[in-house]
């Protein structure tokens, strides 16, 4: 018997990775109750050694050694019932310890099933789960598919362990840049800063600390087939690879790629760079749905506001308006709201998710309107209607 339980022990710790002398503890405070509810006592001088040699188990009332057979059915109930409980408890504990080492780090699984919106994943010893806001919105998987993910938290209940992961934050992205590019894992080339939008894009800002390394090739390999590796895991994921500089002004215009800028001019106080553009890289320069300035902006920490080549100052766009005659006589509007005063490329990207995408429909709208749209205050709105109507000829 006693050379069976040094198998159990030595098994658990190989299997289960439970220390072999916390098992050998907990099956010690596990006899401990089973010989007081044995000898129908509640005294605290009952004691049990086990030899971490040979298994020997000794119990002892005070200084009177109690033999194993004076133990009866129930009192090697119970015993057994500690001892699991004790060992499920070692195991949870050691898997608690071992994910929230790994917290910020990618693991492997597989999809085990979809719970209420959320993944199951099946991590081997114990399961993860990917909820709902931490999943890239473009990404699909079935029951069986071999996923990474990120481990976001892990949370201790009642139940064991809880590792919350991630598909969506941007410390995946940049975990998944360290495991494919050796320079970055090295730390020979440096990851700055990430901006990501799950599922569509993603900048990244990269520096080499070796002259003689080019930061950018690197992370994009021959013929870009390091990249395209994280690519194909995010299936499908736009990648902008950015040089980054301590000169704000280079730092900036690559973070705008592949738009071509034409001026730049800074407010340091404010962290705000006025940006300039042709007319023919304006859309390219905001992105779609103004997702590649918003990406530029979160990228570099400024405020970046575009406007076209064409209409540099306010009040410019009005009176060119106001110069463009129908031959009625009547005013014709330009089309790209763009043009009205107060409006910037994050602004415009506000009003055309509030489906104000016209010169008209803005100067139809009300002040309490465009007031209710988040980041657009009082004393903007009444300057943006003024000159709506005014380009609207209202």
């Amino acid at each position: 018997m006693n050379g069976e339980l040094l198998s159990v022990f030595d098994h658990l710790e190989r299997e289960k990775g439970i220390d072999r002398e916390i098992l050998m503890t907990a099956v010690e405070g596990a006899l401990v109750s089973a010989a007081k509810k044995a000898l129908g006592t509640q005294s605290d001088d009952v004691t049990v050694k086990i030899d971490r040699k040979n298994g020997e188990v000794k119990v002892f009332s005070g200084a009177k050694e109690i033999r194993s057979e004076d133990f009866g059915r129930i009192a090697a109930q119970t015993a057994k019932q500690i001892i699991i409980q004790k060992i499920r408890e070692a195991e949870r504990d050691v898997i608690f310890t071992d994910y929230n080492s790994r917290v910020g780090s990618v693991v492997n699984g597989t999809v085990y099933r979809f719970e209420k919106g959320n993944i199951i994943v099946d991590l081997g010893k114990t399961e993860g789960f990917i909820p709902k806001s931490e999943q890239s919105p473009k990404e699909n998987f079935r029951q069986g598919d071999r996923i990474k993910a990120l481990v976001l938290e892990v949370k201790k209940t009642g139940k064991g362990p809880q590792i919350v992961l991630s598909r969506a934050n941007p410390g995946l992205v940049k975990k998944l840049f360290e495991l494919e590019i050796p320079e970055i894992y090295e730390s020979i080339v440096e990851i700055k800063s990430i901006s990501r939008e799950a599922g569509d894009r993603t900048k990244i800002a990269v520096f080499s600390k070796d002259e003689k390394i080019d930061c950018v090739g690197a992370c994009v390999g021959m013929r870009g087939s390091r990249v395209k590796n994280i690519v194909k895991e995010l299936q499908g994921e736009k990648i902008d690879i950015v040089r980054w500089s301590d000169d704000t002004k280079e730092y900036v215009l690559a973070a705008l790629n592949p738009a071509k800028i034409s001026t730049i001019k800074l407010e340091k106080e404010a962290k705000t760079a006025q940006v300039t553009v042709d007319d023919d890289q304006l859309s390219l320069a905001i992105g779609k749905k103004g997702q590649n300035v918003r990406l530029a902006s979160k990228l570099t920490g400024w405020e970046i506001d575009i406007k076209p080549k064409a209409v540099p100052v306010e009040g410019a766009a009005k009176a060119a308006a106001e110069a463009v005659m129908d031959k009625a006589g009547a005013k014709e509007a330009p089309e790209d709201i763009s043009s009205v005063d107060g409006v910037g490329a994050k602004t415009k990207a506000l009003l055309e998710g509030a489906g104000l995408d016209t010169i008209a429909k803005i100067a139809e709208s009300s002040l309490e309107e465009l007031t209710k749209i988040k980041g657009i205050g009082e004393k903007t709105a009444e300057k943006m209607l003024k000159s709506a109507k005014d380009l609207a000829g209202k």
